[in-house]
């Protein structure tokens, strides 16, 4: 009887999470999926059921491919930058520093600030031939560039744009973790005669691994997620050189109000995101020691 009372007791206590759980996450997976294989409705004409069509079409999509490669290249670069970049201030403001509190701040302070405020302040430094980028680069003979306009900038110039956004978040975690480590163990390793480089490497850098872990499903699903960005400063142009998956779920569904073929691109890209994730919590978590 008390077993039954206690599996009672814990069961309405999960019961308002599970009840959130599945309206906000598991029920509108579903439905996502349900939608895919059915056509879009348009006017008095109801939706039918056309199978893996939606699929079909996106295997053919060529802007589809291109969100698709701008998303990775633009994930490949912006993680580990930024991861590394976040780690390196984090190091930096840990340490013994005049004025330790205002670095900390100045660090921190693109985080905060909204997404219009940035938008404002990039689109003045790129700005052709009066921007502050620019500028710098006519010193040298290479001056007149529209880099948010230029197919073969504009992506990289978003990159910049995200690294500087997101490392100043991610160290503050890295900042904690490195709070957190014991300063005998440091001590130790220095007394074995291990140079700064072997400490980092040997005692650091394993100790703060559940904390990179963290980040670094964090920073993957920012990557997948990006779209305030790519709305405020280019459109997703030129010529779908900035394009990445989410803008363009976001314009096939919003703007060209295809909803089931959005619908689509929305169970792909769960697909991809699930895959990663099981990587990440099924094999790299086994490698991450926690103390």
């Amino acid at each position: 009887m008390r077993n039954s009372r206690n599996a009672l007791y814990g069961s309405l206590l999960l019961l308002p999470a599970a009840v959130l759980l599945w309206t906000f996450t598991y029920q509108p997976i579903l439905t996502t999926l349900y939608h895919s294989f059915f056509s879009t409705t348009k006017g008095k004409r109801a939706a039918v059921f056309i199978g893996v069509d939606n699929y079909a079409r996106m295997i053919d999509d060529p802007v589809f491919w291109q969100a698709l490669s701008n998303n990775i290249v633009y994930a490949l670069v912006t993680i580990p930058v930024s991861m590394a970049l976040a780690l390196a201030m984090a190091l930096f403001v840990n340490g013994r520093l005049v004025g330790q509190g205002i670095v900390r701040m100045a660090y921190f302070t693109p985080t905060v600030l909204p997404m219009v405020a940035v938008a404002n302040i990039w689109l003045f430094f790129y700005a052709p031939s009066h921007g502050p980028i620019d500028q710098f680069l006519g010193l040298f003979g290479l001056g007149h560039n529209n880099l948010l306009g230029t197919p073969d900038t504009a992506l990289w110039a978003l990159i910049v744009i995200t690294i500087w956004k997101e490392a100043g978040f991610f160290m503050i975690f890295y900042l904690a973790a490195l709070q957190q480590i014991s300063p005998t163990l440091i001590e130790a390793a220095r007394l074995e005669g291990a140079t700064a480089i072997q400490v980092f490497r040997r005692v650091t850098v394993p100790l703060i691994m559940p904390t990179t872990l963290f980040v670094m499903v964090n920073a993957l699903i920012g990557a997948f997620r990006l779209v305030d960005h790519v709305i405020a400063l280019t459109k997703g142009g030129p010529d779908n050189a900035t394009t990445l998956l989410l803008f363009y779920l976001y314009e096939v569904g919003f703007q060209y109000w295809d909803t089931s073929y959005a619908a689509a691109l929305t169970v792909f890209l769960l697909v991809v995101l699930a895959v990663i994730a099981l990587f990440q919590f099924g094999y790299l978590d086994k490698k991450v020691h926690y103390r």
